[in-house]
């Protein structure tokens, strides 16, 4: 039964995974790109560390993962936002757009 837990959790992470890879094949422009990745990646990350946890049992192997989880957790959202954060500011048109200087 504890297999077949951790199965269900592992197939759900790895289809919020495929949906973070239409994500980027579907949208055009690359903060939606990110966003889509973002929000899929992060939940399915978790819903296969969480499958692997539950297939381990309770053991230094689940701790590890819990470990690898909270430091993807903690460590992506960071990551994407100094990923945007440097896309706006590269990008000339929208950081105009952003502060207001293309209306007069």
């Amino acid at each position: 039964m504890q297999e077949i837990i951790g199965t269900i959790l592992m197939v759900i992470g790895l289809i919020f995974v495929t949906i973070a890879i239409f994500g980027v094949y579907r949208f055009k422009y690359v903060l939606n790109r990110m966003h889509a990745v973002a929000i899929c990646d992060t939940l399915g990350m978790f819903f296969v560390l969480l499958g692997v946890m539950v297939c381990f049992g309770l053991s230094f192997a689940s701790l590890k993962c819990a470990l690898i989880l909270v430091f993807f957790w903690l460590a992506g959202p960071v990551s994407t936002h100094l990923i945007a954060r440097l896309e706006v500011t590269t990008n000339e048109p929208m950081a105009k757009k952003l502060k207001g200087e293309d209306q007069i």
